[in-house]
């Protein structure tokens, strides 16, 4: 079925609480089935939201009353909330979301699950080619890409492993132990060491658009959290800083076999080898990220928002989205 015959399934036509449950004592996001536990820092990143809405809000009215021309995105099968980042760069753009595809000047698909349906026609369509965002595919199209591996075989790699599961967002990854038994649902990993003389792992959350990367946030761990979901402080680092020519070139590439025209990449760089291993893709990211300066926020969310722009504009109506084939990118070779 096209993307433009499916129905939405709109959440301003239903409260944003029925986005969550309570099971078992845990925070149940049900569009995921991700369970997360209610502790003062989980607590303390929910409140810190409540301001960064306030200016989302009081920001998208100011830039939608000076937008000239007016833009407009049809999102399906969901429209996003505002924490995730399409929604959040279309609220800071001015660009107003479409209540039917032939409204809208670009589709976009967003469904936030590790794979999508069999059924869904997602030709010419925003991250249509973006279905697959398990580990593994995202570990083999890295090696492709990048000429190494970041995935190995735990039973005769003789280095540290770790064991994730296949799905997206689970955040449960853990060192694999010497006598532990390999599961046919979870993927085997190289441990890429980022961590600092002090013990912080740095992960460098990278939002790409339209083939580029836009922004970089370094994210700071506290030593020997290297896979939780809270971070001790996050920085906003321009790709140049970052990557090499070479790197930015590659992760040019990596987006374009994925299918990921918006999103964000989990990248690590191994302190050992230099190397950079791509690790995630989140095509339904959510940010900015909570630990960021409020400096760095307002100027992420600007810098992402003239990348949306761009990107919408490069796939507008008079390209007839919908229905036109998709074209590859073509990323030249760095020199």
């Amino acid at each position: 079925m096209p993307i433009s015959q499916r129905p939405l399934s709109d959440p301003a036509q239903r409260g944003w609480l029925s986005d969550f449950g309570w099971d078992h004592g845990r925070l149940h996001i049900r569009k995921t089935d991700i369970r997360l536990k209610i502790d003062h820092k989980l607590v303390a990143e929910v409140l810190q939201w409540l301001p960064y809405l306030s200016i989302l809000t009081v920001r998208s009215v100011w830039a939608r009353l000076f937008r000239d021309p007016a833009l407009s995105i049809w999102f399906a099968p969901d429209r996003p909330r505002p924490w995730y980042l399409a929604r959040g760069a279309a609220l800071w753009a001015g660009i107003s979301v479409a209540r039917t595809a032939a409204d809208a000047d670009v589709s976009f698909y967003f469904d936030d699950v590790t794979s999508a349906a069999d059924d869904i026609n997602l030709q010419g369509v925003l991250n249509g080619a973006c279905t697959d965002v398990s580990k593994s595919h995202v570990a083999s199209i890295f090696k492709d890409v990048f000429g190494y591996p970041l995935a190995v075989d735990p039973l005769t790699f003789k280095k540290p492993t770790v064991e994730k599961s296949e799905k997206n967002g689970v955040h449960d990854g853990r060192i694999f132990p010497a006598d532990g038994e390999v599961s046919a649902d979870c993927v085997y990993q190289r441990l890429v060491d980022t961590t600092d003389d002090d013990g912080a792992a740095h992960d460098l959350r990278t939002l790409c658009a339209n083939g580029s990367p836009v922004l970089v946030w370094l994210k700071i761990k506290p030593s020997g959290a290297r896979f939780a979901i809270h971070n001790r402080k996050a920085l906003l680092k321009d790709p140049t800083e970052m990557f090499s020519t070479d790197e930015i070139a590659r992760i040019g590439q990596f987006t374009a076999r994925m299918g990921l025209d918006w999103g964000g990449l989990d990248i690590l760089r191994d302190r050992h080898d230099g190397r950079i291993y791509i690790v995630d893709v989140n095509k339904t990211d959510v940010g900015p990220v909570i630990a960021l300066s409020w400096r760095d926020k307002i100027r992420s969310m600007g810098q992402l928002a003239k990348a949306l722009e761009g990107l919408v504009n490069s796939r507008s109506r008079s390209q007839n989205i919908v229905a036109r084939p998709v074209e590859p990118y073509v990323i030249p070779h760095a020199a």
